[in-house]
């Protein structure tokens, strides 16, 4: 959700911010706006709408500084409007942008509003930026005042801030949402993403929990939650400008659909030798940590959990350790109760997923013996609060609806079910299959991919629909799940998956002519009974639609319409059916006109509750 760019330079960085904000857009906004200190004075534009629109306003009424802060905005606290878009000014003496929800601006509005501030939004955000006026009125400076504001504030956010009374510099603060600062020469940038900065830096410093930095040019201070000048490390990214491109792409859905070959190959690489896994990729504690396992907790939102419900598939099945999947959102609600020995494993692409870390945060208060993160990014604050951590490795997804992502969290949640199983009932010669069967899967996924032709046909038949029903057995019950969410975050279709043997349960009173039924068929022991299920939408006048295991016998029919997908064991099958469901919603979508990759009320990475 919201992003945040700033600079300080020795040039103008309205073009920094800009581009910094176009390099933000996915992760999906409503408003956006840019504020820079010149000739003593704030200069500020904001917009409804695209970062487009806000470099149209910029361009027929020219701004510069050689410092700013600039923010797209996904609305949590009041409708999109200019009046909502920051930054947010307080008497022309501070300028904030935020990230966050600040969960007493209730309280402080009413003492501001007492102490005569006027409030022209109905955002959480325009409290902070009166807190730190009225705090810089009474502090040494601007770095004071923030560092009291922030006392005072509870929830989460991350911070830039400048005024006009201190124009050499930028405060950074960060309280349990993303913020880095770029490294330049003479020069420092802030962002809620690395993606943000890739332009004009590749070296980083990752912002700690509490930490409050304030920048000039010629000098960087840090300090702690408990107000110590510490040191940061500074770190290379790996990653370039061109990593945020479409390339060859139409979208970034599709190119990220595509890459998955590659992802999955970047997710196996250094971790299997000689037909066996190396436990040292989950950290050196690793091999002690699983030998005193007991039980498994997975904790997820979204996407992520439908990872987890396939891994829990996975575990008890292969390892036959017992497990437990749950929504992270719901977790620190229930009162829940954690066995001992319990490895309580957290799922995130992005691994700033706030209700995610919360639960991760409820799990240890329980006394969750041990903690796994299975993330794409390194520097996230679920890697740095888990004991273990295994990397996806899956690159930069821009897409809001994830599709690398997931692919290759199941591949590293399979090198879990190893690590765990050898303690329980995997034996050596299992394992050595299901390793053969992951170094073969980017081979496999490639081959699905050329059934692209065929999905897009396919999807012609759903331009006039308004709802359709995902079907699946077993593992594949997720995966049936996945696929609908896919089609009705992108595709605005109303989308909803069962297990195929809960038709009978209600469902089947759906069933006409004019719902489209999307099966997944492998082939396994549950096939004779989805065959059954299957016949049962025949019967009622379903337009069935089955992505079947190439090495199944059947036949098209009336009401019929059969995708062969490539043979896969079963073991890995829910990777590989999941791909042909992504390429439909994506071919639906496109047909239907919708905004891909920033569909409409979504966000990327879901930093608030």
């Amino acid at each position: 959700m919201c992003g945040i760019v700033g600079a300080i330079a020795q040039r103008n960085v309205v073009p920094i911010l800009l581009e910094g904000l176009k390099r933000l857009e996915y992760r999906g906004y409503d408003s956006a706006g840019l504020a820079v200190i010149d000739d003593g004075l704030i200069h500020r534009q904001r917009q409804i709408g695209k970062v487009a629109g806000l470099e149209q306003l910029i361009q027929e009424s020219p701004m510069q500084g050689m410092i700013g802060i600039a923010h797209t905005r996904w609305a949590t606290h009041g409708k999109p409007s200019t009046a909502n878009a920051h930054p947010h000014i307080c008497r022309h003496k501070v300028a904030v942008v935020h990230n966050g929800i600040i969960e007493n601006h209730e309280q402080l509005r009413g003492k501001q509003q007492s102490d005569g501030y006027e409030f022209t939004s109905e955002t959480d955000t325009e409290v902070i930026v009166h807190e730190i006026h009225h705090n810089l009125t009474r502090e040494k400076g601007l770095l004071d005042a923030v560092k009291k504001t922030a006392k005072t504030l509870q929830g989460a956010f991350a911070l830039g801030v400048i005024s006009p009374e201190q124009p050499d510099t930028l405060i950074a603060c960060r309280k349990g949402s993303p913020l880095v600062i770029g490294v330049g020469i003479g020069e420092y940038f802030i962002a809620s993403d690395v993606a943000a900065l890739l332009p004009v830096t590749q070296r980083f410093i990752f912002l700690e929990e509490g930490d409050i930095a304030e920048i000039r040019l010629d000098r960087l201070v840090i300090f702690n939650d408990r107000d110590e000048i510490v040191e940061r490390p500074v770190k290379e990214s790996q990653l370039t400008a061109d990593a945020v491109s479409r390339g060859k792409y139409r979208h970034f859905m599709l190119k990220e659909i595509f890459e998955q070959p590659w992802a999955v190959s970047e997710a196996l690489e250094g971790r299997l030798i000689n037909g066996r896994l190396q436990e040292s990729v989950f950290g050196h504690k690793a091999p002690a940590i699983f030998d005193d396992i007991k039980f498994v907790q997975i904790l997820a939102c979204g996407t992520s959990y439908h990872a987890g419900m396939i891994a829990r598939y996975w575990l008890e099945k292969l390892a036959r350790v017992p497990c437990q999947v749950e929504v992270a959102s719901e977790y620190r609600y229930r009162k829940p109760v954690l066995p001992e020995n319990t490895l309580v494993v957290t799922i995130s692409q992005s691994g700033e997923t706030a209700d995610t870390l919360a639960a991760l945060q409820e799990a240890k208060k329980l006394g969750a013996a041990y903690s796994l993160a299975i993330c794409n990014v390194p520097e996230s604050s679920l890697v740095r609060e888990s004991d273990l951590v295994l990397m996806t490795r899956a690159g930069m997804e821009i897409g809001v609806a994830s599709t690398k992502a997931f692919t290759t969290q199941l591949v590293a949640l399979m090198l879990l079910v190893i690590a765990i199983g050898r303690r329980f009932q995997m034996d050596e010669t299992l394992e050595r299959k299901i390793v053969a069967q992951l170094l073969a899967l980017p081979g496999k996924i490639e081959n699905v991919l050329q059934l692209n032709d065929s999905i897009m046909k396919l999807s012609e038949q759903f331009s006039e629909k308004n709802h359709a029903l995902f079907l699946g057995r077993g593992t594949q019950f997720p995966v049936a799940l996945e696929g609908a969410l896919k089609l009705k975050e992108i595709s605005y279709i109303h989308a909803e998956a069962y297990p195929a043997g809960e038709l009978k349960h209600g469902p089947l009173a759906l069933i006409d002519s004019e719902m489209p039924v999307i099966t997944v068929a492998p082939n396994n022991s549950l096939l004779e009974k989805l065959k059954s299920n299957i016949q049962e939408v025949s019967a009622r006048g379903g337009q069935l639609i089955v992505f079947m295991d190439e090495s199944l016998a059947a036949d098209p029919e009336d009401n019929l319409q059969i995708i062969r997908v490539p043979h896969v064991e079963n073991e890995l099958a829910p990777v590989i059916f999941t791909v042909p469901l992504q390429l439909l919603a994506y071919h639906v979508a496109v047909l239907k006109g919708t905004d891909v990759d920033q569909p409409r009320n979504l966000a990327k990475a879901v930093t608030v509750e």
